[in-house]
């Protein structure tokens, strides 16, 4: 009796061993479910920028000092800019590629993002603004078919202040037409005022916010511009893609 008792003692212990693994192993899995959990809801959303100098830098300046940056970091995006000065959905610049060439070379290629968001257009001022329109459209549709999942935003032309010729605001209405036509968000920038008067004459916000090129923004001018993006970013519900 005595030995049985043993036996049942041990086999109990050993019972008990066992299922205080199991039950640990289970908490382990449990916990690491959560912490990935956890990592996956806090994850910072991955979003490209394809545009001219605005968006890349001028000659001389830092990516990191443009308004695409500046968004990033008020928002705590993970950014890749893409594109190159002088380029546009037609015009290729010095460096001879356009925007959907460039979605090619520097985009394309890497893991999907949450947000693409593609700026332009005033370098395209010598072009037909229906061809412009129309290039728009297919690189819209170029990344959608590369991406199915991920976001897009289109915005229309910047301009540093003054009134804006009458061929970028026609190619502001193209742009607007074809994000409308592919079902993509579009921000107008020229329309809300994002810069306003003149720098040459000392009016609006343009003596501020641009640099005596009459074209690019200052350090505070990019930031303006982010901070505008962000507002409209705020309403379309895409800070967090």
């Amino acid at each position: 009796m005595r030995r049985r008792a043993l036996r049942c003692l041990a086999a109990a212990v050993v019972l008990l061993a066992l299922t205080g693994c199991g039950g640990t192993e289970r908490r382990a899995r449990a916990d690491s479910s959560a912490r990935a959990t956890k990592r996956q809801a806090t994850r910072a959303p991955v979003v490209m920028f394809l545009g001219d100098s605005y968006t890349t830098g001028k000659i001389g300046q830092q990516p990191e000092q443009t308004y695409a940056a500046e968004t990033a970091r008020l928002l705590g995006w993970q950014v890749i800019l893409g594109g190159y000065r002088q380029t546009g959905f037609i015009a290729k610049g010095q460096i001879g590629k356009d925007f959907a060439q460039l979605f090619t070379d520097q985009l394309s290629w890497r893991p999907t993002p949450d947000l693409v968001i593609v700026s332009g257009g005033h370098n395209d001022r010598r072009h037909p603004a229906q061809d412009v329109g129309e290039a728009a459209r297919r690189l819209l549709d170029t990344v959608r078919q590369r991406w199915s999942g991920t976001r897009l935003l289109l915005i229309g032309p910047m301009w540093g202040g003054g009134e804006p010729p009458e061929e970028v605001t026609a190619i502001r209405d193209a742009m607007a037409e074809a994000a409308t036509e592919t079902k993509v968000p579009f921000i107008d920038p020229l329309q809300e005022q994002w810069i306003t008067g003149d720098r040459k004459k000392g009016t609006g916000n343009a003596p501020q916010y641009i640099l005596p090129d009459g074209t690019h923004p200052t350090t505070a001018g990019a930031r303006h511009i982010a901070e505008c993006l962000v507002a409209d970013l705020r309403r379309l519900k895409l800070t967090k893609p």
